[in-house]
């Protein structure tokens, strides 16, 4: 859907008909996940940048559903994002099984290279944050340019390991709004991406912010992605741990089983009240 077509749409129908406010949503685990596939999530996004309403998207793993339970600035992060995306195929059979009818997950690399192609369509333009260094993200860039052929990249920058001080939050902020992004993407991982989305959200003006976590890496053919037969069954973790298994590894050994257990306590709790 074009700009123009999101702004008659919204003359005729009222902006909450097409904007993120009309996705259906389902609690999980405390959160507040997005019931949607990818053409409607993208369908939200056009709205916010036809209505130029700020906000930022997060794709969420079960990782991130975990790590939120201890991790308060986290969960702040995720309950104040404009939408909450399931991104984990854990995630989608938990909402059906709670009686939801989700066919897929919202993936992020998946989400970012569809928008992208929405992107070129529109004319929108493309800011990058994130990548593992300077080179990944020049690397990134291209290969984009060469998936998306038009694709308007307007700037970039891949940020150090450590925390950014205010007075280097701002700087860049200053960097984006000259630039007039239309979409941000942040591809620095769960929890950094979250929390640097909310923390700066007041500062800067570009409408879309989307955390799309490995996404970089992918893109820019660093980490090759599992096969799709893989992502459909619930097992990339397996072949995600293969490639890095010292910082995979622990992760998933410790948040996957969690994220189960305390879903099997919800689901208990549902069924006993009949909520």
């Amino acid at each position: 859907m074009t700009a123009a077509r999101v702004k008659a749409f919204h003359t005729e129908h009222g902006a909450s008909s097409l904007g993120p406010e009309a996705i259906a949503r389902r609690e999980i685990l405390g959160l507040s996940i997005a019931m949607t596939d990818y053409e409607r999530a993208m369908d939200a996004m056009d709205a916010m940048i036809a209505t130029r309403s700020p906000g930022y998207v997060c794709a969420l793993a079960t990782h991130a559903v975990s790590l939120s339970h201890d991790d308060t600035e986290l969960r702040d992060a995720i309950l104040a994002s404009t939408l909450a995306l399931p991104d984990g195929v854990p995630l989608v059979w938990a909402a059906n099984i709670l009686g939801e009818h989700l066919p897929n997950r919202v993936y992020g690399p998946e989400l970012m290279r569809r928008y992208n192609d929405r992107c070129v369509e529109q004319g929108h333009r493309v800011w990058l944050y994130g990548g593992r260094d300077q080179g990944s993200l020049v690397q990134l860039a291209l290969n984009l340019r060469r998936m998306h052929p038009g694709l308007r990249i307007v700037g970039g920058y891949s940020p150090p390991f450590r925390a950014l001080s205010t007075e280097e939050d701002d700087a860049i902020a200053r960097q984006i709004d000259q630039a007039k992004p239309d979409v941000l993407w942040v591809g620095i991982g769960a929890p950094k991406q979250e929390k640097w989305m909310a923390r700066v959200r007041d500062r800067i003006e570009v409408p879309v912010m989307v955390g799309v976590g490995a996404a970089f890496d992918f893109h820019a053919g660093r980490i090759s992605q599992a096969p799709h037969w893989m992502q459909e069954r619930g097992i990339e973790w397996s072949y995600r741990i293969a490639q890095e298994p010292r910082r995979l590894l622990p992760r998933y050994l410790f948040h996957n089983p969690r994220f189960m257990a305390a879903f099997i306590g919800q689901l208990a709790k549902e069924r006993a009240t009949g909520s």
